[in-house]
């Protein structure tokens, strides 16, 4: 069997595209190994209807939707590798036999990479995140502690501001804020601190203090710290463009510059988003497939 389009990973990209294909009669096959990058944390927000949800139930919400539709077939193993065919691709799974599509849509999504401090990653979302507008409410009003190591920690902190006053800034032996920028912070009783962090300290998931190096702590309940983002989808010799953050270049439809091969969500940008936010590039390049699968049936 030829599927009408395989899609590679199950965030909220590939299911909502794989909910709107199977409304549409497509068969589809679906490959998701089943691990999201959000599992760490403890709810996803903004979402609207799913607001609070914990990714767990959201994906068990997802597939009792998309597997309604008789067309869409989840496959669990992990994609391996994908050759581009003359007239589709062929998916190679680690513990599956080949399967072959018509159209492909990647939507692997993104990895964390976290700064190697002792204590980050049992804390990392539970009370330490990087998305002010998914965490930012739950820890409103706390003495906070902001790491970052890139220039934009300025952004981030004044973001920051709507939700606490009580920031520390960390840039972890980075000199990284202009004068003129620790200046405007400091106006506001934003402590700016170049100091490098030796481990975070908390108990039952709540983060109760961050040590430096020089030995000093101070009391913190929370904090959003910037990882590195990298790319999930390893199938660059398919031939694929990327932009300057490793996103696949796709156009607004979610067409890849690969005849056949789409791309959604995360994969895209190379950037965190929201969930809502990648649902829509799913169920929009979802569309776009439909449409090119149609013109090649008549």
């Amino acid at each position: 069997m030829v599927y009408d389009c395989a899609i590679v990973g199950g965030g909220p990209a590939g299911l909502n595209a794989a909910l709107v294909l199977g409304r549409a009669r497509r068969t589809v096959a679906l490959f998701d190994n089943n691990q999201p990058r959000n599992s760490v944390t403890h709810a996803s927000h903004g979402y609207l209807t799913r607001d609070g949800v914990t990714p767990s139930e959201f994906r068990r919400i997802a597939y009792e939707e998309v597997l309604r539709y008789p067309s869409v077939k989840h496959h669990a193993p992990k994609v391996t590798d994908i050759h581009k065919l003359h007239d589709g691709f062929e998916i190679i799974t680690d513990n599956d036999k080949p399967i072959q599509s018509c159209k492909l849509l990647v939507a692997t999504g993104l990895k964390d990479i976290l700064p190697h401090i002792p204590g980050l990653t049992e804390l990392y979302g539970k009370s330490l995140f990087y998305c002010p507008y998914c965490d930012g409410w739950e820890l409103r009003d706390q003495p906070l502690i902001v790491l970052s190591e890139y220039p934009s920690v300025y952004h981030m902190t004044k973001l920051l501001y709507n939700w606490s006053r009580d920031l520390f800034i960390c840039t972890n032996g980075r000199s990284i804020l202009s004068d003129e920028q620790k200046q405007i912070l400091n106006s506001r009783n934003i402590i700016v601190s170049e100091q490098t962090v030796a481990a975070f300290h908390g108990s039952e998931d709540k983060l109760q203090q961050v040590e430096f190096t020089d030995g000093s702590r101070i009391d913190r309940t929370g904090g959003f710290i910037t990882p590195q983002w990298q790319p999930q989808a390893a199938f660059q010799k398919l031939g694929f463009k990327i932009n300057e953050t490793g996103g696949i270049v796709t156009d607004t439809l979610g067409k890849s510059t690969i005849p056949g091969l789409f791309a959604a969500g995360e994969a895209t940008t190379g950037v965190p988003s929201q969930l809502i936010v990648a649902a829509a590039a799913g169920s929009i390049a979802a569309t776009s497939i439909n449409m090119e699968l149609m013109e090649g049936d008549f």
